[in-house]
């Protein structure tokens, strides 16, 4: 991996934000989805690399594109593995709420868990609390720690939690310790990453999301040397899930076995979640969000805001882009 590449992977993002964006509002969730997988798959395909998606939209008989395991890229140049969410938070960005973004995390061949479809206990906090707070831990010792690492009193915390009904106990300690809660509806990613710089008003994220996600929040927070732990979780009765309304613990355990995840307890540290010598992050607002803007449609071109935060040379770089449309004729700034 190079420079040139993190450009165009830069790009990859972008074009997807840009086809999720022209859905924006119209309650049309699965179409904003794929519009965006389209765009990236198409952008992808124009890379000089041996691209491998290892955490894509599905296996290859639900998604035709960007499925686990699929080869993209010219099929020349360096290894490269790839995490992707092409619409991160289709739910936010079916109804034109704040927070939806196009992402993917990259690395070297072998670098990126292949993480399972399941769900994960995560625990995201600032580089000043890395390998301090713990996932082991209560909210309440971890908000002690948080507090003292960050020279905050804890009512001066703010907890990021995935709305959910599994949370409710978890919601209730943290406000009980005097810190904010900060509910979210969808898309946990960018609150992770959030937790990784000083002044979004974001000091940790807790609870349980989607794991594919996870893998993406760990490599963006390694590079930037925040904190971030994940731990698998199988159980449907922790879970709370419609989605695991059929599901047993004893079968969870066998699919993981199968998927040659033997110890399932454990609890992965985020260079284990994205081992790789070279990681990049890349995410590129749909709807505006706490790190960027969402796109922007004007006259004469289109807006794109985005973060590429990379090991290669222990940068965070924001981007502002105009996309000048053919015929252009007056371009503000």
């Amino acid at each position: 991996m190079n420079q040139t590449l993190i450009q165009e992977i830069l790009e990859v993002v972008e074009q997807a934000a840009i086809a999720s964006a022209k859905l924006t509002g119209l309650g049309q969730k699965d179409e904003a989805d794929a519009a965006a997988v389209e765009a990236m798959r198409l952008r992808m395909g124009k890379i000089e690399m041996k691209g491998k998606i290892v955490i894509g939209e599905g296996e290859r008989d639900e998604a035709p594109m960007l499925y686990i395991g699929e080869e993209v890229g010219s099929g020349n140049g360096p290894g490269v593995d790839f995490a992707v969410d092409p619409c991160e938070g289709t739910n936010l960005c079916a109804n034109n709420q704040r927070g939806s973004m196009a992402v993917l995390a990259a690395s070297d061949t072998g670098g990126l868990f292949n993480a399972p479809d399941f769900y994960m206990n995560k625990l995201a906090a600032p580089p000043a609390a890395k390998g301090k707070v713990d996932i082991r831990n209560s909210a309440t010792e971890n908000l002690k720690i948080l507090s003292d690492c960050l020279g905050l009193s804890i009512d001066e915390l703010t907890v990021v939690v995935m709305d959910r009904t599994r949370h409710k106990e978890l919601i209730k300690e943290i406000r009980g310790c005097g810190a904010k809660v900060q509910p979210i509806s969808d898309g946990d990613v960018q609150a992770a990453i959030a937790c990784g710089f000083a002044g979004t008003g974001t000091h940790c994220l807790m609870g349980i999301g989607a794991a594919p996600e996870g893998v993406i929040s760990a490599a963006a927070m390694r590079a930037l040397g925040g904190h971030f732990q994940g731990q698998l979780v199988y159980d449907p009765a922790i879970a709370q899930t419609s989605e695991w309304a059929d599901y047993t613990k004893e079968g969870n355990i066998k699919r993981l076995n199968e998927m040659g995840i033997t110890d399932i307890d454990k609890i992965y540290e985020a260079n284990e979640l994205a081992s790789g010598e070279n990681v990049v992050f890349a995410g590129s607002g749909i709807t505006d969000g706490l790190l960027f803007d969402g796109v922007k449609f004007e006259r004469d071109c289109v807006r794109t805001s985005s973060l590429v935060i990379s090991t290669l040379d222990s940068t965070a770089r924001f981007t502002n882009t105009v996309h000048i449309k053919d015929g252009a004729k007056s371009i503000s700034l």
